[in-house]
């Protein structure tokens, strides 16, 4: 996994925005900025390893699908025949990821796929989908785990 390493200075009020007052306490944590908010979640035991099986190939099929921002050329190599790539076109290949990843959305349900493409395709962290969504703080990991659950099964992972 890539490590990117910052500093944060932290106030008893949350990250420090600006100068606070000459009394404020700070402290300061080291944040991998390159770790996905599941890969935080899976690395303290918040998620089993099927729930970040489900989580990493929903987005490994949002990638391959292209769904987020791009370019407008493809940069990719000429296809070799006998490459293993199954005989499937880049478009053929992007167009079936496109199908597992609605199929897996599908799966997950209205009300959970919306936190679901926040963390898992946006990286978005829980904190910040769950005041996104307008959701009660700590509300997020319970229904993220019941959306990917949903998922895990659609990609029948056991």
């Amino acid at each position: 996994m890539r490590r990117h390493l910052a500093t944060r200075e932290l106030t008893a009020e949350g990250p420090r925005r600006g100068t606070a007052g000459a009394n404020a306490r700070t402290r300061s944590v080291t944040v991998n900025l390159a770790e996905s908010p599941l890969a935080w979640l899976h690395a303290r035991g918040h998620l089993d390893d099927r729930l970040f099986d489900a989580s990493e190939r929903l987005r490994a099929d949002y990638e391959r699908a292209s769904l987020g921002p791009s370019v407008t050329m493809r940069w990719d190599a000429v296809r070799i025949r006998g490459s293993g790539d199954s005989g499937l076109s880049a478009t053929e290949r992007q167009i079936a990821a496109k199908a597992r990843f609605d199929g897996a959305m599908a799966a997950a349900g209205g009300g959970l796929s919306d936190i679901l493409w926040r963390v898992a395709c946006g990286c978005e962290s829980l904190p910040d989908a769950e005041k996104e969504l307008s959701w009660p703080a700590r509300s997020g990991k319970l229904v993220l785990k019941l959306a990917l659950e949903r998922v895990a099964d659609f990609y029948r992972l056991s």
